[in-house]
C-alpha cells in the first residue's frame, strides 16, 4: 500500500493485462457503470476481458478522454475498445456512450458533460504517460484546475497532437474503483512520481485518487521498479 494506492505488480504486461481484465470482467458482471481507457496499453486487457466474460449486457460503458478524431481512426481511443473489447463480445453492454470527438472539443466536451450528469461512475481505468499525464489531464494545465464540469476540452501536450476531451479530475477520483494499468521502463518514473511522492501538478496521475472507495495500480516489473510496495 503506498498512501492508501493498491500496487499490484506482475512479472510482464501479460500479468499486468490479466489483473486489469479480471477487474473489468467483474466490473461488467456487477453492471457498473465503466470509463475505459486508450493509448496502446490496455488493447491486451481488453482482448482477456472479453475472452473471459462475453456478456457485458448489464454494464454500461464510458470513456475516460478522447480523440477529437473520427471513430474509425486510428488514433481514437473508442475505435481501440470497439476492435479489442467491443467486436468480441456476444452481449454488448446495454449503454456505450462515446466521446464524439469529431464534432470538435468544444461540443463534443458539452455533450459529454450533459450525459454524464445523469450518472455516476462505478469504474475508471486509467493509463499514465511518460510525463505522469492521465486521461488527457497534462502537467501545469489550467484543465487540471476544473471543478464545476465533468468533460472539457484538452491540448494535447505529446502525441497525437490532436485536439482531446477528457474527464476532469473531480469527475473520474468519484469512481469507487480508480485502476491505473501502467507498463513499461520507460513509464518508470512517472509512476514514481504518481504513486511515491505527494499530490503534484506536474505529475497529474498523482491529483487522482478514488474519493469513496479503492484506487488500485497494476503495473509491470519495468514501470514499478522504482516504487516500493
Amino acid at each position: 500500500m503506498l498512501d492508501g494506492v493498491a500496487l499490484t505488480v506482475r512479472d510482464d504486461p501479460e500479468g499486468a493485462a490479466s489483473v486489469v481484465a479480471d477487474e473489468l470482467v467483474a466490473a461488467a458482471q456487477a453492471g457498473h457503470a465503466i470509463a475505459l481507457t486508450g493509448g496502446h496499453t490496455p488493447g491486451r486487457a481488453y482482448e482477456l476481458a472479453a475472452e473471459r466474460e462475453p456478456d457485458w449486457s448489464a454494464a454500461s460503458v464510458w470513456w475516460g478522454d478522447e480523440r477529437c478524431v473520427p471513430p474509425d481512426d486510428e488514433r481514437s481511443n473508442f475505435g481501440l475498445a470497439r476492435t479489442t473489447l467491443l467486436d468480441r463480445l456476444e452481449a454488448i453492454p446495454r449503454e456505450v456512450q462515446r466521446i464524439r470527438g469529431e464534432i470538435g472539443p468544444e461540443e463534443a466536451a458539452r455533450e459529454y458533460d450533459e450525459l454524464l450528469r445523469r450518472i455516476s461512475l462505478d469504474f475508471v481505468l486509467l493509463g499514465i504517460g511518460p510525463d505522469g499525464h492521465a486521461a488527457s489531464l497534462f502537467p501545469e494545465q489550467p484543465t487540471l484546475e476544473e471543478r464545476e464540469r465533468r468533460a472539457i476540452p484538452a491540448e494535447a501536450k505529446l502525441e497525437p497532437l490532436v485536439d482531446r476531451v477528457t474527464l476532469t479530475v473531480p469527475m473520474l477520483c468519484s469512481a469507487p474503483a480508480v485502476v491505473f494499468l501502467v507498463t513499461g521502463e520507460e513509464k518508470a518514473d512517472a509512476v514514481e512520481r504518481a504513486f511515491g511522492g505527494s499530490p503534484d501538478p506536474s505529475a497529474p496521475a498523482s491529483l487522482i485518487r478514488s474519493t469513496s472507495g479503492r484506487t488500485l495500480v497494476v503495473a509491470d516489473a519495468a514501470a514499478a521498479r522504482q516504487l516500493s510496495s
